[in-house]
């Protein structure tokens, strides 16, 4: 005797071995015995053998009109052997009222299941839905076989390149655009980015990254809605100095400015004036959710994508020419000992009469230059000629301020490397395509200019964070607690230690123009400046507010997307400059070592990190000419290959042990370019089989 039962969902059909009232013992094809409850045996056969019987129910199942089932069916439930009496005949054989039970569990919008065997017909409404449901799947199941064909044949369908970034990495995996890529990339044997290349989604590689990037972090564009700027208050005190700013010649926030007076006094004063945008932006109001959505200028060579509007920045930014407001620091010094020796915060407008731009001055205001006041330099403008003595104040100033916290740190600051500039010649100031001609340029660390208003800004927002904590009013504190490795800088509401600056506090404030957390910090400034001891009661933000934490998140992740975004677009024009000048090889020196066996290299005179094959048992330092292999503007990637080696043992171990110190500290910056993650899975079930009909 054998006997076809239900066992997990599915029909199944063996020979019984043995049998109660409850359960019976049944043997499958396979061998295998199980224990299955009388309830769950629904047809008991002597002929043909298990696996004859369910082949003969299955070809009976496959003949079944279901529509012609579903008239038949009573309103009642029902079993399906009295279903196979009425569709067949009265005398349904058993291999009927098998297929009979296959057909009616295969088509759940026709028949529910009430039970082991059991059954009720749909009505006729949800059967219509059900029907309609099925026929809506079985077309978005035709167009995803006619979209994945298509890029199979090196097409890209627009729907596919329209949400392009959204498939690659934030996908709906039910849409069929998506299943399109899967199901082509499977057929293709090619990755999913590779086949969209191939089809020609992607137009080029600059407009991926920069459409990724939008994708991520501006999902509604990087335009500005109509906010009308509200007016700078005009009662404040005009200032009695000359102020100056210090910028890049692309810099249009200018956020700070600087003053000297007193020279040859004994006492001189040095002012740090910073954009008072805090003194008529309102917190909560929709100029303040605009900064604080977009939280940072994003900087990339040749555009910048700022934090406010340009006419809202035109209205506070200190421009030469006009007094604008400001928060003003002054800091009484020693002119011989150059020892402070008290400060004040002062709220007023201060008359602005240059904006300097040190890419023109560099050349000039060298560190002889500053010394000597006989040396003379051709073409130096008569501006910096007037504050030349100014300049040499504050740059001695500078050094012994510097000198000061490396004694705090522990160690000196070192700045082996350069910085680099970029600058796009065919750029007329708009986005840029990544067609233009790209000019990187190189500029000392800790030149003079530099230096000095490095300086100025460390004593302001170290300062001001010391100000803040005196009068019991929370900021926004950057801190590090030592200079060990993997120790890191944190952003917190507590005024902390900057073990990497050496200052007891440092509270960001000097940028409120580009960076909301200096905004932020401004308001509270400005609270303390206007109510002093009470500061705590009437500064925007309280001690422990939640919308301070909540900044702090905000801020870390937006800053770090798009500074990830800057450093990929340098690399990305950095790579193109190689393109460009038909660079093959280069020279650089070895970081460490890198993953499969290559060694990660830093560029002499590029911005550029890359692993190298070769190079193994050299030293870090080691300095070697290397050939460079094909360029991925899409993961941004190079590889190199040692040529040779171009240094002594010597000299290598004397280049590593002076660099060592700043490699460690910056090992953040040896990261190359690789795979991009993205979120298509090729390893999911397919999901893309119709259902029975």
């Amino acid at each position: 005797m054998h006997a076809l039962f239900e066992e997990a969902g599915k029909f199944l059909a063996g020979r019984i071995l043995s049998e109660t009232d409850s359960s019976a013992q049944i043997e499958l094809d396979t061998g295998k015995r199980v224990k299955v409850k009388t309830a769950h045996i629904l047809i008991k056969f002597e002929k043909p053998a298990p696996a004859e019987f369910m082949a003969q129910a299955q070809a009976q199942a496959d003949g079944i009109e279901l529509d012609l089932a579903w008239e038949f069916a009573p309103e009642e439930e029902f079993g399906f052997a009295e279903l196979a009496r009425d569709y067949f005949s009265e005398n349904a054989t058993l291999a009927q009222q098998a297929g009979t039970l296959l057909a009616l569990y295969d088509a759940p919008h026709y028949f529910r299941r009430a039970g082991k065997g059991r059954f009720r017909k749909a009505s006729a409404e949800i059967l219509q839905q059900a029907l309609a449901a099925i026929e809506k799947k079985k077309l978005v199941l035709a167009q995803i076989d006619e979209w994945a064909a298509q890029l199979g044949r090196g097409e890209c369908p627009a729907p596919v390149r329209e949400q392009l970034y959204k498939i690659l990495f934030r996908p709906d995996k039910n849409a069929p655009e998506y299943k399109a890529v899967v199901e082509a990339s499977r057929a293709t044997h090619l990755a999913p980015l590779d086949l969209l290349q191939r089809a020609g989604a992607i137009d080029s590689a600059y407009e991926f990254h920069w459409k990724r990037f939008l994708f991520d972090n501006f999902p509604k564009g990087t335009g500005f809605p109509a906010l009308a700027a509200p007016q700078p208050p005009q009662e404040l005190p005009l200032a009695n100095v000359q102020a100056y700013s210090i910028d890049d010649s692309q810099t249009t926030e200018i956020d700070d400015a600087l003053s000297v007076q007193g020279l040859g006094t004994g006492v001189v004063t040095l002012g740090v004036h910073i954009a008072a945008p805090g003194l008529a932006i309102v917190p909560g109001t929709p100029l303040d959710q605009l900064g604080r959505n977009r939280l940072s200028t994003v900087y990339m060579p040749g555009y910048k994508i700022t934090m406010l509007p340009d006419e809202v920045v035109q209205v506070y930014t200190l421009d030469e020419g006009r007094a604008n407001p400001a928060v003003s620091l002054y800091v009484q010094i020693n002119e011989e000992t150059l020892e402070f020796i008290a400060s004040e915060t002062r709220l007023e407008r201060v008359p602005v009469q240059i904006n300097f731009r040190h890419d023109r001055l560099d050349h000039i205001v060298t560190e002889e230059w500053l010394a000597d006041p006989a040396l003379e330099v051709e073409g130096t403008p008569a501006a910096l000629q007037e504050k030349r003595s100014e300049f040499s104040f504050l740059h001695r100033l500078a050094k012994h301020l510097k000198a000061q916290r490396e004694v705090v740190r522990g160690k000196p600051e070192t700045f082996n490397r350069p910085d680099y500039n970029f600058r796009l010649a065919n750029s007329a100031g708009g986005e840029p395509t990544g067609h233009e001609q790209v000019q990187i340029t190189t500029r000392k660390r800790g030149a003079p200019l530099d230096l000095i208003v490095a300086e100025a800004a460390i004593v302001a927002n170290s300062t001001w964070g010391n100000l803040l904590a005196e009068h019991g009013v929370p900021g926004i504190y950057r801190s590090q607690a030592s200079l060990a490795p993997g120790v890191k800088v944190r952003m917190g509401t507590k005024a902390l230690p900057h073990a990497g600056i050496g200052v007891k506090s440092y509270a960001w404030a000097t940028s409120p123009l580009r960076r909301y957390v200096d905004l932020v910090n401004q308001w509270q400034i400005i609270a303390c400046v206007r109510h002093g001891k009470t500061a705590a009661l009437a500064a925007p933000f309280k001690p422990k507010d939640a919308d301070l934490f909540a900044i702090i998140s905000s801020f870390d992740t937006a800053y770090s997307a798009y500074n990830g975004y800057q450093a990929g677009m340098e690399r990305f024009w950095t790579l193109k400059y190689l393109q460009q000048n038909a660079i093959t090889e280069i020279e650089a020196s070895v970081i460490k070592e890198g993953p499969g066996g290559s060694f990660l290299v830093r560029a002499e005179t590029l911005p550029l990190v890359l692993p190298v094959l070769g190079a193994q048992g050299l030293p870090r330092g080691a300095r070697i000419k290397v050939r460079l292999g094909e360029i991925d503007e899409i993961t941004l990637d190079v590889n190199g290959t040692l040529i040779e080696r171009l240094d002594s043992p010597e000299a290598s171990a004397g280049a590593a042990a002076a660099g060592a110190e700043e490699e460690v500290a910056e090992d953040e910056d040896d990261a190359v370019a690789g795979p991009i993650a993205i979120a298509v899975d090729m390893n999911e079930t397919d999901t893309t089989t119709p259902p029975a009909p």
